[in-house]
């Protein structure tokens, strides 16, 4: 079985370089070299994820920059992904070593964000005009629990001033704007295409060219371009599915190198605690330097019983302070507060209400993925409906209507839970304030 193993391995890894982009296709040679931890490796290792992980996150191919700075993007998205081997965030920033480390997270990659599958969703060639449409809730709860506490030493342990913050939230606000803006724009453009190649199509659900077709039809010498295209994606997918019929053997090769690090990991650990018990002092030797110590250790007790009840006695008396006061507090509250307290606790509850009311609201699916943008008339859409097809195979379709009125209900659930979590953070703010002396806050 190993053998046979043994001879597919070579197989698999070459499916998986050849399903990988064009632009980041490594050659198989280096994953298995990155096996061994070669260090010629290394330097390979780091350009692929840098490429993979940008266009994942939406990012275009681009000439590869300086390598630390490669270093520092692959750690910080690996982090923001979950993943939390410390050895990795301890490699050089030259890029010499850990071709193997590097491995290992390539493949955590394959598994844990489906890497392949994003990919070639992203590198697909689109014939027709498309969008995203996403109408499902984030659970940020669920989202970080694969998050890991580890984070690279460059980007949550340094001190950030709080008014470049508000600069970068600023300018996050008006690249949103122009994003917006741009889409808008294109929207129209893509209207005017739609509108103006109407009924040209054969294909009589479309009824109009897309982007790309109206291209191919005022310069049709781009075709052989687009067809190159395609043949390069349909190789990909090949090997795709190619990769799917041997992924499990990667994924016992995968464990062999596990194995050999943690065999590795307790060779080190079994020499370390050898040389720690050669470095120890001799039981003779240290019978004085035990007695002082254990004389040392008798002093200290005695200083910290003495401090424990001073401690208990300031204890006792802030206790009692504290009690008072909080006792004249509650006769305020409810002497002069407590209409305010009421209007608070009737909003809170009110907000409680409209959120169990959207909560237990019959849900419909949800909407995600990628649509492609269909022009319907008022006419063609009261002889077929935004649901129906004329064609003999129905086509689930859905309108921009349906999707607008489920993105207002969400933002309506999204303000209410802003402004319940800027109440509680309103009313933390005022009692960390009433225990500041000589500090006067207003609330805005």
């Amino acid at each position: 079985m190993r053998r046979a193993r043994g001879r597919a391995l070579p197989g698999a890894v070459a499916a998986l370089c050849r399903a990988l982009p064009p632009r980041a296709r490594p050659a198989p040679d280096t994953l298995r070299r990155a096996r061994f931890d070669r260090p010629q490796a290394s330097s390979h290792c780091w350009r692929l994820l840098c490429s993979l992980l940008k266009q994942v996150h939406g990012g275009k191919w681009t000439e590869p920059d300086a390598i630390d700075i490669q270093i520092r993007f692959i750690k910080s998205v690996l982090w923001y992904h979950g993943y939390g081997r410390p050895e990795l965030y301890r490699l050089p920033s030259d890029g010499s070593a850990g071709s193997r480390e590097l491995l290992l997270a390539f493949s955590w990659l394959l598994h844990r964000i489906s890497l392949l599958e994003q990919l070639l969703a992203r590198n697909r060639v689109r014939t027709g005009d498309e969008t995203s449409v996403c109408t499902c809730e984030d659970d940020l709860t669920n989202s970080q629990k694969g998050r890991t506490e580890i984070a690279p030493e460059y980007s949550l342990e340094d001190k950030v001033d709080v008014r470049y913050l508000q600069w970068l939230h600023g300018r996050l606000r008006f690249q949103w704007r122009s994003l917006h803006a741009l889409h808008q724009e294109q929207s129209k453009l893509l209207h005017k295409i739609h509108l103006f190649t109407s009924g040209s199509h054969m294909d009589k659900i479309l009824g109009h060219f897309s982007v790309t077709e109206t291209e191919l039809i005022r310069q049709p010498e781009n075709y052989k371009q687009l067809l190159q295209f395609l043949e390069s994606e349909t190789m990909q997918l090949e090997a795709f599915l190619e990769w799917k019929q041997l992924e499990q053997v990667y994924w016992h090769w995968m464990e062999t190198v596990l194995d050999d690090m943690a065999e590795e990991g307790s060779m080190c650990k079994s020499q370390d605690a050898h040389t720690m018990k050669s470095m120890l002092p001799k039981g003779d030797s240290c019978c004085h330097w035990a007695g002082s110590l254990v004389g040392k250790i008798d002093r200290l007790s005695r200083d910290l019983m003495t401090v424990h009840d001073q401690l208990q006695e300031l204890v006792t008396h802030r206790k009692s302070a504290w009690y008072e006061k909080v006792k004249t507090r509650e006769e305020e509250l409810q002497k002069e507060e407590f209409c305010a307290a009421a209007r608070k606790t009737q909003e809170a509850v009110e907000l409680k209400l409209l959120d169990l009311t959207y909560h237990c609201a019959p849900k419909k699916p949800k909407m995600h993925g990628s649509c492609r943008l269909v022009f319907r008339s008022k006419h063609s859409a009261s002889k077929t409906g935004f649901g129906r097809s004329v064609s003999k195979e129905p086509i689930s379709t859905v309108s921009a209507t349906e999707v607008i009125r489920e993105l207002q209900m969400r933002k309506a659930s999204l303000e209410r839970e802003l402004k319940q979590l800027q109440e509680e953070c309103r009313q933390r703010m005022d009692e960390i304030a009433e225990g500041l002396d000589g500090v006067i806050c207003i609330s805005p």
